[in-house]
């Protein structure tokens, strides 16, 4: 399995990156985070440091950020593959095309190749403890993406069950699953359902056993020759909201674990 974080030291002491230029590649498209760079079968995904969050101005850099989300994202998608298939195939820039290669300084550490796909318009975002836009909606009607919850709860309480709330492109806010149905039918509206849930439960475990709670993460998804793929980040900061398990506490607001504890953390217990 793909090491989680390179041994060169520490992400953020290494040069960073807020657009990468690589003469002989073929740029797609610069998002928010990332370069993406046509391979023709394959796409080449360069996590850079500018600013993923919507919160953050695009030209805030911070070094170190390209770093953790590509090497959280190639743990990640390994660990979770048995759960839901993905578009990853390497982290290694030993594997990547041979166009690649002049470049490999540069991508190491901080890129993936995967496979096309075909984005859906949606994210799918499991919660699963009462906090942030959820705790205010809970706050404003007692229930949550049309769920009813149980009277009394808290803040940063964690749910009876993980609830799924799609997200589709160009609905207003408060979509739900009818929603959802409307944009990708009733058989792939619970196909995505499904998955992002089973997703979800299954990084929840992995990272509770390292002292990590995954409040809340959204997944995005993709067709790749038919077949529905995970793609995008995952289970990343600018994905996921973390709290530490041992300062768990309900009853308030907790803080967002930082970049350097979530690394200590994962390194803290060994992998399984």
């Amino acid at each position: 399995m793909h090491d989680i974080f390179r041994r060169e030291g520490p992400a953020a002491s290494l040069p960073s990156v807020s657009e990468t230029i690589l003469p002989g590649l073929s740029l797609l498209k610069r998002g928010r985070n990332k370069d993406l760079y046509d391979l023709r079968e394959t796409l080449l995904v360069v996590h850079t440091d500018r600013g993923g969050d919507s919160s953050m101005p695009i030209e805030a850099v911070i070094p170190g950020r390209g770093q953790l989300g590509n090497q959280l994202s190639a743990y990640w998608f390994q660990r979770l593959r048995e759960v839901f298939p993905n578009h990853f195939l390497s982290a290694d820039v030993e594997d990547f095309p041979a166009p690649c290669q002049p470049h490999a300084a540069q991508l190491a550490g901080r890129s993936m190749l995967v496979k096309k796909a075909t984005p859906l318009p949606v994210r799918c975002l499991v919660r699963g403890y009462l906090t942030g836009e959820g705790w205010r909606e809970y706050q404003r009607t007692g229930a949550m993406a049309g769920a009813r919850l149980p009277s009394g709860m808290v803040e940063s309480q964690r749910l009876p069950v993980p609830l799924f709330v799609p997200i589709v492109d160009g609905a207003q806010v408060g979509t739900n699953f009818a929603t959802l149905e409307a944009v990708c039918g009733v058989l792939l509206a619970e196909k995505l359902r499904s998955a992002a849930l089973h997703l979800y439960f299954k990084a929840w475990k992995i990272a509770r056993y390292r002292g990590i709670l995954i409040a809340e993460s959204s997944f995005e998804f993709g067709l790749h020759e038919g077949a529905l793929l995970l793609i995008d980040d995952c289970i990343t900061p600018d994905t996921s909201r973390f709290w530490s398990l041992e300062s768990y506490k309900p009853g308030r607001s907790l803080p967002v674990l930082a970049h350097t504890g979530l690394l200590s953390a994962l390194r803290g217990r060994v992998d399984r």
